[in-house]
């Protein structure tokens, strides 16, 4: 039987960079890592591989645990981390509470300790707010915090910025997760190791992304800090998140970080985000709505010129109520398809049905 293709495979969209397919890079691992009999849940090559590889950038005492999605890899670190009556804090726009669908909550029984911020940024002094209440058997005990590299923002936080903030945490004695989905394309924007931004700040567990950077369905936990987490295995089992084949989700992993192709896949994403920015800076109708440092363009523009380009290039709003949209770019994204799509919304602005009202 011939499989039928269902999809345009030349169409790509500015809406999320898990939206791309599968790095061929990345095929090329699957398909050698396939055929034969290996063992399942991990007992396998490819996994003591990675565990190996994930030692080269993070440290020898770390520990690695693959997990098929980012939402599982946050959850179960948290979970691992956290006592029965602990809080988490995290920036309100954390990916942990705005889009797991209460997960952390429901699943993981966490209280999550939110603190608005204008950039989804936290800074030791925003922490310090909510150091409060401990030995207080009333309070929720604020022992985790949860920081995100690169934010939901698309911004980063410097190297010096990690530091202050996991060190202020730590002087109150609790423990610190970062969300790492998009950590590659950080370090791209940065210049500076995986190590750099993570062990080297005092991280404890790292959620570490793959699927935004083109894998199929892969991520990790990666315990840098093993006396922070108690009965990972057991998390990662009991949440579901131990595949039973899981030499295909350590091949693409390995294929990702043993080699450059985490970074080459991330700065490419980058350079067409500020591609892109720079490209609709000028125009009459359009306004930056931060600078972008990785691979995520924030922006307002009319309503009906969103409208229509989106009917050529799918993006999502962001806020609404005043007409901002998030344009990402991803390691498949070419200088074609953000020429076009500059074009797209040069040529929605000239449009005299458009209107300018937000």
């Amino acid at each position: 039987m011939t499989f039928q293709r269902l999809h345009d495979p030349d169409r790509h969209t500015f809406a999320s960079d898990n939206y791309s397919g599968v790095h061929p890079e990345v095929l090329e691992a699957l398909a050698a890592a396939n055929g034969g009999h290996v063992t399942s849940y991990g007992a396998d090559p490819y996994t003591e591989r990675l565990v190996e590889i994930m030692r080269a950038h993070f440290g020898p005492q770390v520990q690695t645990h693959p997990v098929l999605t980012g939402g599982g890899a946050n959850v179960i670190s948290l979970m691992a981390m956290a006592r029965p009556w602990d809080a988490v804090i995290c920036a309100d726009s954390a990916h942990i509470n705005t889009d797991e669908c209460g997960a952390p909550e429901k699943l993981g029984g966490l209280k999550l300790d939110t603190i608005p911020t204008p950039d989804g940024k936290l800074t030791p002094e925003l922490v310090d707010t909510k150091a409060v209440g401990f030995d207080f058997e009333h309070h929720a005990q604020p022992r985790l915090l949860s920081i995100t590299q690169s934010t939901e923002w698309g911004t980063l936080y410097s190297v010096a910025e990690l530091k202050a903030l996991v060190a202020r945490a730590k002087e109150h004695g609790m423990v610190v997760h970062m969300d790492g989905s998009r950590l590659g394309n950080a370090a791209a924007a940065l210049g500076v190791s995986l190590w750099a931004m993570t062990t080297d700040v005092g991280v404890d567990v790292l959620s570490l992304g793959g699927t935004k950077n083109g894998l199929m369905g892969a991520e990790a936990v990666v315990v840098l800090n093993p006396d922070a987490v108690q009965g990972m295995l057991y998390v990662r089992k009991m949440t579901m998140q131990l595949a039973s084949k899981l030499r295909f989700v350590s091949a693409q992993l390995l294929a990702l970080y043993d080699g450059d192709l985490w970074l080459r896949s991330a700065t490419h994403a980058n350079v067409m985000a500020a591609r892109l920015a720079a490209g609709v800076r000028e125009l009459p109708g359009v306004r930056l709505t931060r600078e972008p440092h990785v691979n995520a363009v924030f922006a307002v523009l009319p309503r009906s010129v969103a409208d229509a380009v989106r009917e050529q290039f799918f993006f999502y709003d962001w806020d609404e109520a005043v007409g901002e949209v998030r344009w990402m770019c991803g390691f498949d994204t070419t200088k074609e398809d953000v020429d076009a799509f500059i074009d797209a919304i040069r040529t929605a602005l000239a449009s005299p049905e458009v209107s300018f009202v937000m």
